[in-house]
């Protein structure tokens, strides 16, 4: 498949995904960009979303690196899915607070993969890194054709 190809597959895997994403829409996440392997998603923090202390509760962060995990590996229209993820948070995220999830795929063999997830806060503070293990249901699309 060549750059264009691929390109235009993650469009339409995006377009598909995201109207029945119920949880990422919820949390008022965007879609930013999409590539073969890649994502940018976007959630300003909002006061539903802050704990105790005020600041962004970690569970919503996680999740905004999530759906970014979600729309990268699914990236090529094969069916994938998490087999389990890990999650530092690194400094709070704050009402009003605009974080970027960026996703990159740092390697997929067979039906495993690995993807990176940074996420940052509108300053360019790095608030989370994430690291997502995914596996592939071979054969079955995230898009019929």
């Amino acid at each position: 498949m060549d750059t264009q190809d691929a390109q235009a597959t993650a469009e339409m895997v995006r377009d598909s995904m995201y109207p029945q994403d119920h949880a990422t829409k919820a949390l008022g996440i965007a879609v930013q960009a999409i590539g073969p392997g890649t994502a940018v998603l976007t959630m300003t923090v909002r006061r539903d979303m802050l704990n105790g202390h005020q600041t962004c509760h970690g569970g919503m962060i996680a999740t905004l690196a999530d759906s970014a995990f979600a729309f990268a590996c699914n990236s090529y229209n094969e069916l994938t899915v998490a087999s389990g993820f890990s999650v530092d948070l690194l400094a709070p995220a704050r009402e009003g607070d605009v974080l970027t999830a960026t996703a990159s795929e740092m390697s997929k063999s067979g039906r495993t993969g690995v993807y990176d997830v940074e996420v940052r806060n509108q300053r360019g503070e790095r608030i989370a890194i994430f690291r997502g293990r995914s596996y592939t249901l071979k054969g079955k699309p995230v898009v019929a054709a």
